[in-house]
């Protein structure tokens, strides 16, 4: 589904992402790991539009989407969150949803007539799946950290997507909040058929989780293969699981 070809992306000098490798099968959980500054977040900035590579592809689905911008990226079926939770704290649960659901439709123009009736099946069976149903008329700024976490993963399957891309989903939370995060993330993926690409720092996490397992550092791919072949892998102990600092 997602193939990264030798991607490069530098900064001023700085080499931030060095001929960087990714394959991703349709349905499959994958995760990219590393060392602080290894690259995991401008990877995924290349992947989603949000940066231009200046050099190497990123095919998805069989087409080069490497020069699209963002919102041309996720028409074609990416939807990402972020480290920090990137939703509307004014605004309530339902309506949070409810604006990326239209905007997927192509209704975000009308967010000004009565969007209260609009795309409202839609918005409730996404919260209904990610379990804030019940909080759906709850102001998103009261939200615990966790459930903000949980809102900016139903705000992004408001725009159908194909492939899910989460950036640390379960940053800052409570291990049971981590827990139930990640049983979640796996049932969506199984329910929904959904692909998810994800980076985390919680080895646990990873390895509990993904199917497949890309280590960077120092903006290159060291190593993708299946947990326990990356848990094995000398160079992956040395550059990472067996230093001192975290992802």
């Amino acid at each position: 589904m997602l193939k990264v070809e030798r991607l490069y992306k530098s900064f001023d000098g700085f080499v931030a992402v060095s001929g960087a490798e990714l394959t991703v099968e349709q349905g499959q959980l994958v995760a990219v790991i590393g060392p602080n500054g290894a690259g995991k977040t401008t990877l995924f900035n290349l992947i989603t539009g949000m940066l231009k590579a200046d050099r190497g592809r990123v095919v998805f689905n069989g087409e080069d989407i490497s020069k699209l911008p963002p919102h041309e990226v996720c028409r074609k079926g990416i939807s990402r969150s972020f480290q920090i939770a990137n939703i509307f704290h004014r605004l309530t649960v339902f309506k949070n949803v409810q604006v990326a659901v239209l905007s997927q439709q192509g209704k975000s123009g009308n967010l000004f007539r009565p969007a209260h009736r609009m795309a409202v099946h839609e918005t409730n069976t996404i919260l209904e799946s990610v379990g804030l149903l019940e909080k759906a008329d709850d102001l998103a700024g009261s939200l615990s950290h966790g459930d903000h976490r949980i809102l900016e993963i139903a705000i992004a399957l408001g725009n159908q997507p194909r492939m899910l891309i989460l950036d640390e989903p379960t940053a800052g939370m409570s291990p049971d909040e981590t827990a139930a995060t990640m049983a979640l993330i796996r049932r969506l993926a199984e329910s929904q058929g959904l692909t998810i690409l994800f980076c985390e720092h919680d080895m646990d996490v990873v390895f509990n989780t993904a199917q497949s397992i890309m280590v960077m550092h120092y903006g290159k791919t060291i190593i993708q293969a299946k947990p326990e072949e990356v848990r094995a892998n000398k160079d992956v102990q040395d550059a990472y699981l067996g230093g001192e600092g975290d992802a």
